[in-house]
């Protein structure tokens, strides 16, 4: 309860913002006597598409920490946390990047990267994960999230979420003025056929947006599988862990976050899954012995 609530309160929040926003700078007005402005609402579209995106990844290691319960270590509370600590330190000098904040939050196994850089970056594992791996296949899973700050995925991500989510709030309203004025044939201000039609128009580009956003996420997982592969100096440890993670169930994470941790799905709904089929992922790895 307490995490669906935190992910819709702070979507209204996001949501208030960017109307304020777009009333400020006055793109809101792209419906005019004249017709529709297009350069304007292309402006619209790009503030409503890039700042929704952009706001989720600055909030994102808050969101994460909250949503998760995950609690910051520093080391000094155990040796398994100073272990985990050490191994991450170690990563992030491999990668050349800023340590990252480490966290272990309760729950089944997964792990998950966040943050708005390289160098501000959140890395946490789950109590799960640490129950059920070795040390070995643990720090194969940290190698791969600290590749995935390495890569700057997070930011990559963020900008092709922008990017879709402006073609779809653009797209949608385009075809909603067509829809009311020329096929509805209404010459007064926008009626139930623009309304119905731009909500119609987003459910339609939003799924195929999903699907372009889950393509990219599943080709940065095997370029973090290398990543790690390349850290540890072998593919073989993230083959392992990646094998024992197919004989566990990935534990539920956030909405919020759920590209960053274990993810796939089968038959149609891979085309939605964030990451791909464990199997493939070992294959990818074994090409690299």
């Amino acid at each position: 309860m307490k995490r669906i609530a935190l992910f819709l309160i702070t979507n209204l929040a996001v949501m208030l913002v960017l109307s304020i926003t777009t009333s400020v700078l006055g793109i809101n007005r792209f419906l005019t006597a004249n017709g529709l402005n297009l350069p304007m609402l292309l402006a619209f579209a790009a503030v409503i598409g890039f700042g929704g995106a952009l706001i989720s990844l600055l909030l994102s290691k808050p969101m994460a920490k909250w949503s998760t319960g995950a609690q910051i270590i520093d080391g000094s509370e155990g040796s398994q946390q100073f272990w985990l600590v050490d191994t991450v330190r170690k990563l992030a000098a491999r990668a050349q990047i800023g340590m990252p904040e480490v966290a272990i939050y309760e729950g089944d196994a997964n792990a998950f990267a966040t943050g708005a850089s390289r160098d501000s970056a959140l890395v946490a594992v789950s109590t799960g994960l640490l129950e059920s791996m070795s040390r070995e296949e643990v720090e194969a899973v940290l190698g791969h999230e600290i590749a995935h700050v390495a890569n700057g995925d997070m930011v990559t991500m963020t900008l092709i979420q922008g990017v879709v989510n402006t073609f779809v709030v653009f797209l949608s309203r385009v075809i909603g003025y067509v829809v009311d004025r020329v096929i509805l044939k209404n010459d007064r201000e926008m009626g139930l056929g623009y309304y119905a039609s731009v909500i119609v128009s987003e459910i339609v580009f939003g799924i195929l947006a999903s699907m372009i956003v889950a393509w990219f996420s599943r080709q940065r997982e095997f370029r973090a599988d290398a990543g790690s592969a390349q850290y540890l100096g072998s593919p073989t440890p993230m083959m392992h862990a990646l094998a024992r993670l197919g004989g566990l169930a990935p534990g539920e994470l956030p909405r919020s976050i759920q590209a960053a941790g274990i993810n796939d799905q089968p038959g149609f709904m891979a085309l939605f899954s964030s990451h791909p089929p464990i199997e493939e992922r070992i294959a990818a790895l074994q090409q690299r012995r």
